[in-house]
Formats: structure tokens, C-alpha cells, sequence
């Protein structure tokens, strides 16, 4: 627990990590809000939910690499402020527009979602020390997964007892505030080293968007296909057995054991290749398809639930030590794209093998989509690269090596 206090102690980290979860949390709920606004509040189906849903995922995954290039130019703050503003004004629009004008505003605020996620991250990277990286990036995930348990209930929960118009609103303001609350931080995210070497140079895309990267990348992209997926089995799982009302008990089972496992693996002393996190979280998923019981599959999923956070925790850490300074906005961006595709596909992949077999075969797409991924992240990890650089034109520094992929 020494390197979590260590973390802990950096200055502005607590409130950071405190502001960003509130932002997050609502970013992580907007899914739902949008969800349940057009079923309940337009009374249209749940495949035009998924098309409202599927165009804002789309824009969060094309504006990530945008907005993170925008904070590379020109800080963090204004950009922040700038997808608060976007935010408020979509989120208060929402109960007034017609589901056509819905779907191109939901793109439209996806491209320019609040980069709470991405800009944590670069904080993390330009405020700690080696030593002290793993531990913070392990509370960076396990503040995800509390996103993932909490944003959607308080969804749910709001939506039945006042409206699902009521609920856009209070998810606007909340990824607002969060936004402007981060902007009102101005987390560094440079180095002091860096900040006083004088402007970052930006190295040509060629250069630091190598086959190592490309391997963190796919690994980011794997984990949250495979994530995604397991979602969808356990609901499929239980509605074959009848029991679809404890699919929650299983997902909140599955985030405690992520968080566990996140906090567990941010205090050890050595960490696991980025690749073998992911195989092991693959071959750990696809057995829970022989749980036909909300009791067992609340057993079945603890092994995956154990690897989740640790996973994706190493995989953002991998990024931040590839990307050179000047353009370590622009990897965050395309760090965050990855996982928002892997989102994106893992549903509809799964959704498919359960058709064409059984629940179990969800299970088994997942796990197999993301040993498929840790195998493509391991063989272009052991590619040769070329010679990295950071912003100021040095050679990287030693804890920036890519043996955190491999």
C-alpha cells in the first residue's frame, strides 16, 4: 500500500482523481440516459436506442485522437471547457429533440465528449515518478470500474422514480461540472523536465505510431471487446435460465472483483506483460459459459473480474510510456478511440456467436476475441522499432521502454 499513499501524496492527485470520477461516472451513464429517454421518453424501440447510442460511441471514438491533438496544442483547460460548453448545451436539448435531430446531435457530442479519461491519464504520466506510475494507473482503472458500477444504477434508479428527461439533464450537468472542474485543476500534462526544455517538439506520426503502439492499441482494443462481451453473455446466460433480474447481482459482482483485482495488482512489485494480463483474462472468460445459474456465473466471472482492472490499467500505462510529449495528447486520444471501438464491436460480435450457438457461446467469442488480440499485440510487440525520442528531441528515458507491452 506504500505506492498508493506515494500516489496519494502528489500534489492535486486526490482531487483529480476525485473530480474525475464524478465526470466519468456521468460519462459512463450517458449511454443509459439515452437508452431509456428514447424507449421510454420517444416510445421507440431499443434498435432505435442502439442507433442513438451506436452514433455517439462513434463520435467519442473519432474525437478522441482530435481532442487530444487540440490539448497538445493548446493546453488542457481550454479545451475542457470548450466540451463542458458542448455538453451542456446538448444534454439540456435532448427532451426537445425529434429522434432524426437526436442522432446527428449525439454524433456531434460524442466527437466532442469531456476527455476526462484521457487527460487523467497524461496527468498521471507528467506527475509520477516510475516507481510510482503502476500503482496510480491501478486506481485510475479501479476508478472506472466504480463508474461502471454506480453511473448506470443511479440511471435506472432516477429514471423510475422522476424521468428519464430529468435524468439527461443531471447527466449533462454532471459531465459539465466535472469538465470545469478538472479545467479549474489544470492538471500538468508535463514534466517539470519537459515543461522547462521549452515547447514539445511533435514528431513526425511515423515516428512514435510504431508496431509497438500499434500493439498496445489492439491489446486496448481486445480487452474492451472482450468486456463488452461478457456483458451481453451474462444477460443472454440468464434470460435462457429465467433469471435475467440477477443479471445486476452478476455485473456488480464482476466490478467488485475488477476493483479488487486492480488494487491488488497496483501494489505488487513486478508487473505482467500487457499481452499475458490480456491472454489470461481471454482464457479465464470462456468457461463462465458452463455456469447456467446467476449463483455460479457470480463464481464464474470472479477469475475475469480479477484480471479486468489490472488489464486495462497496464495497457494505459503502456501508452503513456511509448508516447513522446508532444504528442502524448493525440496517443491518449487514440488509446481512448481503441477502447471505444473494442466497445463498440464487442456487443454485436458476441451478439452473433450467441445466435448462431448458445449463451455459452458468448463466453467464448469474448474469450477468443481477446486471446486473438494478445496474440496480434505479442507478435507486433517483438517487432524491432525504431530508436523513440520524447518531445525535447532526447532519447526516451528508461521506464518509457517497451518491455511494458512485451
Amino acid at each position: 500500500m506504500t505506492g498508493y499513499r506515494q500516489v496519494l501524496a502528489v500534489p492535486g492527485m486526490p482531487s483529480l482523481l476525485a473530480v474525475s470520477l464524478l465526470a466519468r461516472t456521468a460519462i459512463t451513464a450517458d449511454v443509459m440516459v439515452l437508452t431509456l429517454h428514447v424507449v421510454l421518453g420517444l416510445d421507440l424501440s431499443y434498435a432505435a436506442a442502439g442507433g442513438v447510442v451506436a452514433l455517439l460511441t462513434a463520435g467519442v471514438a473519432l474525437g478522441g485522437p482530435l481532442l487530444g491533438r487540440a490539448i497538445d496544442r493548446h493546453g488542457v483547460r481550454p479545451v475542457l471547457l470548450a466540451t463542458a460548453a458542448v455538453q451542456v448545451v446538448f444534454w439540456l436539448s435532448v427532451p426537445a429533440l425529434p429522434y432524426g435531430l437526436l442522432l446527428g446531435a449525439a454524433f456531434v457530442a460524442g466527437l466532442l465528449m469531456v476527455p476526462a479519461q484521457s487527460v487523467t491519464r497524461q496527468a498521471i504520466t507528467a506527475t509520477t515518478t516510475t516507481g510510482q506510475r503502476r500503482a496510480a494507473f491501478a486506481l485510475e482503472s479501479v476508478q472506472g470500474e466504480l463508474s461502471y458500477i454506480v453511473g448506470p444504477a443511479v440511471v435506472i434508479l432516477g429514471a423510475a422514480t422522476v424521468s428519464p428527461e430529468a435524468m439527461a439533464w443531471a447527466a449533462g450537468a454532471t459531465i459539465a461540472a466535472g469538465g470545469a472542474g478538472i479545467a479549474w485543476l489544470n492538471p500538468p500534462v508535463r514534466t517539470d523536465e519537459e515543461t522547462g526544455a521549452g515547447p514539445a517538439a511533435r514528431p513526425p506520426r511515423r515516428q512514435w505510431l510504431n508496431a509497438r503502439m500499434i500493439a498496445v492499441l489492439v491489446l486496448a482494443f481486445g480487452t474492451t471487446t472482450l468486456l463488452s462481451g461478457i456483458d451481453l453473455a451474462i444477460v443472454a446466460t440468464l434470460e435462457a435460465a429465467h433469471q435475467v433480474s440477477w443479471a445486476a447481482v452478476v455485473v456488480i459482482v464482476l466490478g467488485v472483483a475488477s476493483v479488487t483485482g486492480g488494487l491488488t495488482y497496483g501494489a505488487l512489485s513486478r508487473p505482467l506483460p500487457t499481452w499475458l494480463l490480456l491472454a489470461l483474462l481471454g482464457l479465464l472468460t470462456i468457461p463462465a459459459g458452463l455456469a447456467h445459474d446467476w449463483r455460479w456465473l457470480c463464481v464464474a466471472v470472479v477469475g475475469a473480474g480479477l484480471l479486468t482492472a489490472p488489464t486495462l490499467s497496464t495497457v494505459a500505462d503502456a501508452v503513456s510510456g511509448l508516447a513522446p510529449a508532444g504528442v502524448r495528447g493525440e496517443a491518449a486520444g487514440l488509446h481512448s478511440s481503441a477502447l471505444s471501438a473494442g466497445f463498440a464491436i464487442g456487443s454485436p460480435l458476441v451478439g452473433v456467436a450467441i445466435d448462431l450457438s448458445v449463451p455459452a457461446g458468448g463466453f467464448a467469442a469474448a474469450g477468443l476475441a481477446g486471446l486473438t488480440a494478445a496474440l496480434t499485440g505479442y507478435l507486433l510487440s517483438r517487432r524491432p522499432a525504431a530508436v523513440s525520442h520524447s518531445g525535447s528531441g532526447r532519447p526516451a528515458a528508461p521506464d518509457r521502454a517497451p518491455h511494458r507491452v512485451a
